[in-house]
């Protein structure tokens, strides 16, 4: 079981957001994967905690990066 929370506000059509989900896969890292392309409430709590509306936002222990940054994903994660 993760330590880490960690969520991924994604489209299936996006590369970043596909790179960023098989970046936790690789790493064995349990995710949500919430497609606001299919959910106006989730692309408007996308919007609403990041100000952003394009994807991927990715939430890791509450604290929000936008875009596919591992280096800032990395720093988020909680170590075993």
């Amino acid at each position: 079981m993760s330590k880490n929370t960690i969520t991924v506000y994604s489209t299936p059509t996006c590369h970043y957001c596909v790179m960023a989900k098989e970046y936790f896969k690789k790493n064995n890292l349990e995710f949500k994967d919430v497609d606001v392309s299919v959910s106006e409430a989730a692309a408007r709590e996308m919007i609403d905690k990041s100000g952003q509306m394009g994807v991927p936002v990715i939430e890791v222990n509450g604290k929000l990066v936008v875009g596919f940054r591992p280096d800032v994903i990395e720093k988020l994660l909680i170590k075993d």
